[in-house]
């Protein structure tokens, strides 16, 4: 672990370089023997029948994921002598069962990556195969800047599918509107006024489901301690030059604490999860949500009676906070690792498989719902106005997600201190006392 303390902290692709890149890539695909898999089947190893196993989290109902299913199908009508067995684990169990795995060594075929500091107990556990003998195949469509969250000493482990911001703020623009809000608010103060005018005329401000624990750290901190810390602050931790337990950080998980007081969000967050939270907020019951980007499909792009009305934001600047107003956190997602093990036609139907995923029509399906990507694709016909303007709003650069940095003990001790604060039961120095203590101890 302490390899991955003093690794380089990931930053995924920029958002204004994705504003670019998908307006403006060349869409230069590769070689049609390399996308369809032609050139493997030449050999007489891609002949046999071959069975991999598959690890996935694409259990929600969420729109890519539905598209990597159909890809996934499509190969294996392609390719008969491909059999891919695929097990579907929700996203809460997920890394657990991964990891546990990889200290057993017994990893599946192939599995869901995730990028950053989760990438540790694979490496660690020496149980991945570098892509590094096909990485030309993405060369004119993958910028280093959008592989680098798996990207590890120098080696490829994986490649993403898509760039997800966690944060994005979800409001209904009339009724903010009726509160005298027809702009969302740009500093925090005005938030806190959006926030008690909202609660004084019988709506809940913010519907959070918290139920699986990751969204209250993962979208709602990773924004509130960016504006009040600044972008580098998760970064200096990892390297000693500085604390939880510093002034801006309670100053940050205070501001979580003032929320909460407040009564800001449903009270039922933490029981809620987060996909039936998404019909919580359709159905007015919220006038706002924070939440992940993929769910602009679902509410925006899929929603032509209400998508109009729904308007999009990030958390408003902070007074005498240390970070810039206009980062979204962000990372890259969906990379799937290949077992070390793999070997003779297993490796050629796998490598086979991932070039095959990973063509260009992938991330042009996906900008077509909506989907904001890290390659460099020409934009589909039919991409929506709404992902345009979410590319426009994330432009500004990206901040961190806290879970994509921190070690697991870290993230489970924010995640459990902000459950408390929701259930009155600890005070932030608490908490944070708690994160620096769970720091300090995967230091030794």
């Amino acid at each position: 672990m302490i390899q991955g303390l003093i690794r380089k902290s990931v930053v995924v692709a920029a958002s204004a370089a994705l504003l670019t890149l998908t307006a403006c890539g060349n869409g230069t695909e590769p070689a049609a023997q390399d996308a369809g898999g032609a050139k493997a089947s030449n050999s007489p190893a891609a002949k046999e029948q071959v069975t991999l196993s598959f690890e996935e989290n694409w259990s929600t109902p969420n729109v890519d994921n539905q598209l990597y299913k159909e890809r996934i199908q499509k190969f294996q009508q392609l390719n008969p002598e491909i059999k891919i067995e695929m097990q579907d684990i929700p996203s809460a169990q997920y890394r657990t069962k991964l990891r546990t795995e990889a200290a057993g060594n017994s990893m599946p075929d192939m599995f869901i990556l995730y990028p950053g500091v989760d990438m540790d107990p694979y490496i660690d556990a020496n149980v991945l195969m570098p892509l590094d003998e096909i990485m030309d195949t993405w060369k004119d469509i993958l910028p280093p800047q959008a592989l680098a969250g798996y990207n590890v000493g120098g080696k490829q482990y994986a490649i993403p599918t898509k760039m997800t911001f966690v944060d994005i703020i979800y409001y209904h623009k009339d009724m903010l509107a009726k509160v005298g809000y027809n702009e969302f608010p740009k500093t925090y103060t005005e938030f806190l006024d959006l926030v008690k005018k909202l609660k004084a005329s019988g709506i809940t401000p913010l519907g959070i489901g918290n139920k699986n624990r990751w969204p209250l750290q993962s979208s709602v901190m990773s924004a509130v301690e960016d504006r009040v810390a600044g972008t580098d602050f998760l970064t200096k931790v990892k390297q000693g030059q500085a604390k939880f337990t510093d002034a801006d950080y309670v100053k940050a998980l205070g501001i979580f604490d003032e929320l909460t007081k407040l009564d800001a969000f449903n009270a039922d967050l933490n029981t809620m999860d987060e996909v039936q939270v998404q019909d919580y907020f359709l159905q007015k019951k919220a006038a706002m949500t924070i939440t992940s980007s993929t769910i602009d499909t679902k509410f925006r792009v899929s929603n032509a009676e209400s998508g109009d009305n729904i308007g999009i934001a990030l958390f408003p600047s902070v007074e005498g906070g240390k970070g810039t107003a206009g980062k979204s956190a962000g990372v890259i997602q969906y990379g799937i690792g290949l077992s070390k093990e793999l070997k003779g036609a297993k490796k050629d139907a796998a490598i086979k498989f991932l070039k095959y995923f990973y063509a260009p029509e992938l991330y042009q399906s996906l900008m077509s719902k909506g989907i904001v990507v890290p390659a460099k694709v020409d934009m589909p016909a039919d991409t929506s106005k709404y992902l345009k303007e979410m590319l426009q709003l994330t432009k500004s650069g990206d901040a961190l997600v806290f879970d994509s940095v921190m070690p697991a003990s870290v993230k489970d001790a924010i995640e459990n201190g902000l459950q408390a604060i929701t259930m009155k039961q600890k005070t932030p120095e608490q908490i944070a006392k708690e994160m620096q203590d769970a720091m300090d101890k995967v230091k030794k």
